[in-house]
């Protein structure tokens, strides 16, 4: 399954931890994975520089709420989930 996302506007809130319109759009574009919640989506992905950003896109309208350093409790929900489907090899 495969999930594009649109988005209209980035609002000046989203500018606010010092990241460009164009680190927001290369994390969104390349985006790990996305945390679907309750009217906002957070999606996780890499800025230009390579550090992991959490993207808050008010899901009804598509536009950029946030944008800010990964926060730990999404890196190990992230985490967690590829150890879950990563870690059943036999050695």
């Amino acid at each position: 399954m495969s999930t594009r996302i649109v988005i209209v506007e980035v609002k000046e809130s989203a500018l606010k931890h010092g990241y460009t319109t164009a680190d927001i759009r290369h994390a969104i574009e390349n985006a790990i994975h996305i945390h679907y919640l309750d009217g906002m989506d957070m999606i996780i992905g890499p800025a230009l520089n390579g550090e992991l950003l959490e993207i808050g896109i008010n899901n009804t309208q598509a536009h950029v709420l946030r944008a800010m350093r990964a926060r730990p409790k999404y890196l190990r929900k992230l985490l967690g989930m590829q150890t879950k489907s990563c870690c059943h090899h036999s050695l």
